[in-house]
C-alpha cells in the first residue's frame, strides 16, 4: 500500500474513498426479472433459478432438519467447532439482550403517556454460504431476532451439494425456526414474497452480494429491511504509539473479505504510515489469500493516509463513516468523543475487529458506505416496533381543548375540533 497526503488527495481521490458503491445499482435491472419470475412462478422459478446460478438440482427447499442433524452430529462428535458456536452464540446473546428496552408510562399533568415495545410477527435472515461456511453471520442475524421474541425466524442460505455443516449447527444453535436452501436475489424474493413452500416474513436482514444487495433494495417497501450493506471496509486510525504490525493485521484481516473491500489507516505520524504500509505486504504475502488481499489493497477505495495533525485525521475519519472503526491511541476515549459516524468502534491494541466479527457480542452486520452517518447496525430494536399509549381524563383533556380546537380550526377540519367539545356539553 502506497502512503498519500491526505492534504494532496484530488477530488477524484476524494470521491473514491467516500461514495464507495457496492455495485448494487448495476444489478437492479436484472434482479427486477429474478423477482417477478419468484412472484409469479414461485418454487418452479426458484429450482429453475438456483440450478442457473448456483448449479445445484435442490429437491426440498426446506432443509431445517438438516440444520438440526449437523448440530447433532457435530454434538456427538465433541467437535471443537461447536463449542465455539456456543460461546459466540452466549455472547452475542447477552449483548443483545442488554438491549432490550422497557415499556413506560408516566403522567404528565392528567396526561398518561407510554410507549410499548412489541415483536415483529417473523423475520428472514439470509446467511451467505454455499460451499463456504458462515457461521457467524446466522448467529449475528438469528439471535438479535429471537431475543427480540420474534415469533418465527426463517434463514435462507445459498444451496450446495454439500452444505457447510458448520453453518447449519450455527442456524440451529442460534435458534432458527425454519431453514431454506435458497441463496442469491431469488432468495431474497422468495422471503419477500413467499412461494409453495417458503413463507413470506414482515422483515429481511442480513448481508449478501450485490445480487442479494439489489433484491433487498427492490423488495423495499413491499417488505421491511435492516439497510443495504456493500463490502466489508475499515478505517484505523492511530497516532504514533500504535503497533504498526497491529494495525497491519486488521487491514489485512478485513481485505480478505473481498476483493472489493475498503481499508483505510489516517495517522498524523510519518514513521507509523511508512511502516504500516511494509507490514501490510509482508503480512499481505503470507496470506492464503493474497490475491483478494492485493485486490482490495490496491482499490482506490483503500490506502494509508498521512495527515498533518490528528484533527485532520479525525475530520477525515468523520466523513469516511466507517463500518469498522478501529482506534489505537494514547488517548483513545478522547477521539473518540469527537467522532459520531461509525458503525463498530474497536478502542486499543488488544480490540481486534476479527473479536466483534466472531465473538465479541455486538453484532457484525454493520452500514456501509457512509451508512454509519444516518443509522446504526443490526440489533435487537431491529426486530421491535413501537406504539405509543394515552389516557386523558377530563381535566387533562380540558387544559389542551382550546389548543386542539384552535389548531384544528386553523387546518380546516372542525370535525376535530367537535369532538373535543362533545366530551364537554
Amino acid at each position: 500500500m502506497n502512503v498519500r497526503e491526505i492534504a494532496d488527495l484530488s477530488p477524484d481521490d476524494r470521491r473514491a474513498f467516500f461514495d464507495r458503491d457496492a455495485g448494487v445499482e448495476s444489478a437492479r435491472e436484472d434482479v427486477r426479472e429474478i423477482i417477478d419470475r419468484v412472484r409469479t412462478e414461485g418454487d418452479v422459478a426458484v429450482r429453475d433459478l438456483t440450478s442457473e446460478f448456483d448449479d445445484v438440482e435442490v429437491g426440498n427447499l426446506d432443509i431445517t432438519d438438516d440444520a438440526a442433524r449437523a448440530h447433532e452430529e457435530l454434538d456427538e462428535a465433541d467437535d471443537e467447532r461447536l463449542d465455539a458456536i456456543r460461546e459466540a452464540a452466549a455472547n452475542v446473546r447477552e449483548f443483545h439482550e442488554r438491549q432490550l428496552p422497557e415499556d413506560w408510562t408516566e403522567e404528565f399533568d392528567g396526561r398518561e403517556l407510554g410507549r410499548r415495545f412489541r415483536p415483529i410477527d417473523s423475520a428472514g435472515v439470509y446467511v451467505p454460504g454455499g460451499e463456504a461456511a458462515y457461521p457467524s453471520s446466522a448467529l449475528m442475524g438469528v439471535i438479535p431476532a429471537k431475543v427480540a421474541g420474534v415469533d418465527h425466524v426463517a434463514v435462507t442460505t445459498p444451496p450446495a451439494e454439500e452444505i457447510n455443516p458448520v453453518t447449519l449447527a450455527a442456524i440451529h444453535e442460534a435458534g432458527a425456526d425454519t431453514v431454506y436452501q435458497v441463496g442469491g436475489a431469488q432468495g431474497i424474493a422468495a422471503l419477500a414474497y413467499g412461494t409453495e413452500s417458503v413463507n413470506a416474513v414482515d422483515k429481511i436482514v442480513g448481508p449478501g452480494n450485490r445480487w442479494v444487495t439489489a433484491a433487498k433494495a427492490e423488495a423495499r417497501g413491499d417488505v421491511e429491511i435492516d439497510f443495504l450493506a456493500g463490502p466489508s471496509e475499515i478505517l484505523v486510525l492511530a497516532d504514533e504509539t500504535a503497533d504498526p504490525e497491529l494495525v497491519a493485521a486488521d487491514l489485512v484481516a478485513q481485505a480478505e473479505h473481498d476483493a472489493n473491500a475498503s481499508v483505510v489507516a489516517v495517522t498524523a505520524d510519518d514513521g507509523l504510515a511508512e511502516d504500516v504500509a511494509a507490514a501490510v505486504d509482508e503480512q499481505a504475502a503470507a496470506s492464503e489469500r493474497e490475491e483478494t488481499i492485493r485486490a482490495a489493497l490496491d482499490s482506490e477505495a483503500s490506502g494509508i493516509l498521512r495527515a498533518r495533525s490528528m484533527s485532520e485525521a479525525v475530520l477525515f475519519t468523520e466523513e469516511y463513516a466507517a463500518e469498522h472503526l478501529s482506534i489505537v491511541a494514547e488517548d483513545d476515549e478522547s477521539l473518540l468523543d469527537r467522532i459520531t459516524n461509525a458503525g463498530s468502534v474497536f478502542l486499543g491494541p488488544y480490540s481486534a475487529v476479527a473479536a466483534g466479527d466472531y465473538a465479541a457480542g455486538p453484532n457484525h452486520v454493520l452500514p456501509t458506505n457512509g451508512g454509519a452517518k444516518r443509522y446504526g447496525g443490526l440489533s435487537t430494536e431491529t426486530f421491535l416496533r413501537s406504539s405509543t399509549v394515552q389516557r386523558l381524563d377530563r381535566d387533562a383533556l380540558d387544559d389542551v381543548a382550546d389548543t386542539v380546537t384552535t389548531l384544528a380550526e386553523a387546518e380546516g377540519l372542525s370535525a376535530h375540533a367537535e369532538s373535543v367539545r362533545k366530551r364537554f356539553e
